[in-house]
C-alpha cells in the first residue's frame, strides 16, 4: 500500500445538558384540524367566574375525546426525544409551564434534569394536561437556574410553545401583551449571558409577529405543519447539539 495514506481517528465526546419546557396553558387542549389557529386564543378573561368558564370550555372532552390536541403532540414529541437522548447519553430535563397572574406562577417538573428514567416520569409524561395562561418569563428563569448548575460544555434551554407569551397581571390593560413578550426576551437574554444557548419553536403560524422582538438575535422556528412536531422535535435537538 501507498505510504502516502494518512489514518486519523478523531474521538469526540458528547458533554451536552438540555432543558425542555412544554407549554402547558389551556389553548393547548385545542383540537388540532385544517382549520385550527392555536396562536389565535384571547388568553384568559380576567372576572374570575368567566374564568372558570372558560377554563371548563377549554377541558370538555378529555375523558373521552377522539381527536388529537396540541399538548398530545407535544407529549409524542417528548417521547420520540426521550428514546434519543437515552441512546446518545445526554444529560436531560423536562418541565412544564402555565400561571395565571404572577402570584399562580405554575412549574411542573415532569423529568428533573438529575433524575434518571423512570415509570415515575412516564407517569407524569402521561399526566401532562392543558392548565391556565401562557407565562413564560419565570419558567425560563428557573430552567435557566437549573442549567447554570450544569458543568456541561454545550447547555440547551429549548422552549415549545403554541403562542405568544401572555398572563393576566404583566402590566395595565392593552399593554399586557407587548410586555409579556419584553419580559420573555430578558429572560432568554439572561440564559444567553450565562453560556445557555436558547431556542424557541412554537406551532403558531402567526408567530413571527412576535418571535422576531421576543428573540432578537437569538434562534427560533415556527412550525409550517404542526402535524410535524413529534418528528420535527429530534431532528432540530441534533442540529442545536452537534
Amino acid at each position: 500500500p501507498s505510504e502516502k495514506v494518512y489514518w486519523f481517528r478523531n474521538k469526540r465526546e458528547r458533554d451536552v445538558a438540555v432543558v425542555f419546557l412544554l407549554d402547558m396553558s389551556a389553548s393547548t387542549a385545542e383540537a388540532i384540524d385544517e382549520g385550527s389557529s392555536p396562536g389565535s386564543n384571547n388568553g384568559p378573561p380576567d372576572d374570575p367566574v368567566e374564568y372558570m368558564m372558560w377554563l371548563r370550555s377549554r377541558r370538555e372532552g378529555l375523558v373521552k375525546r377522539n381527536y388529537k390536541r396540541i399538548i398530545d403532540l407535544e407529549k409524542e414529541g417528548v417521547a420520540l426525544l426521550i428514546q434519543a437522548l437515552e441512546s446518545i447519553g445526554d444529560t436531560y430535563g423536562i418541565y412544564g409551564f402555565s400561571g395565571y397572574g404572577r402570584e399562580n406562577v405554575e412549574y411542573y417538573i415532569i423529568k428533573d434534569i438529575d433524575e434518571g428514567l423512570s415509570d415515575s416520569v412516564k407517569k407524569r409524561i402521561d399526566k401532562v394536561s392543558p392548565l391556565h395562561a401562557t407565562r413564560m418569563g419565570p419558567a425560563i428563569r428557573h430552567a435557566t437556574s437549573k442549567l447554570h448548575s450544569q458543568t456541561a460544555k454545550t447547555k440547551i434551554l429549548f422552549l415549545i410553545s403554541d403562542g405568544r407569551p401572555q398572563d393576566r397581571g404583566y402590566s395595565r390593560e392593552g399593554v399586557e401583551k407587548e410586555y409579556a413578550v419584553h419580559d420573555t426576551h430578558m429572560a432568554l437574554l439572561e440564559a444567553k449571558r450565562k453560556d445557555i444557548m436558547p431556542f424557541c419553536l412554537t406551532v403558531d403560524k402567526s408567530g413571527h409577529d412576535y418571535l422576531k422582538a421576543m428573540c432578537g438575535d437569538m434562534r427560533y422556528e415556527v412550525l409550517a405543519d404542526i402535524w410535524t412536531l413529534p418528528q420535527r422535535l429530534p431532528l432540530l435537538y441534533r442540529q442545536l447539539s452537534v
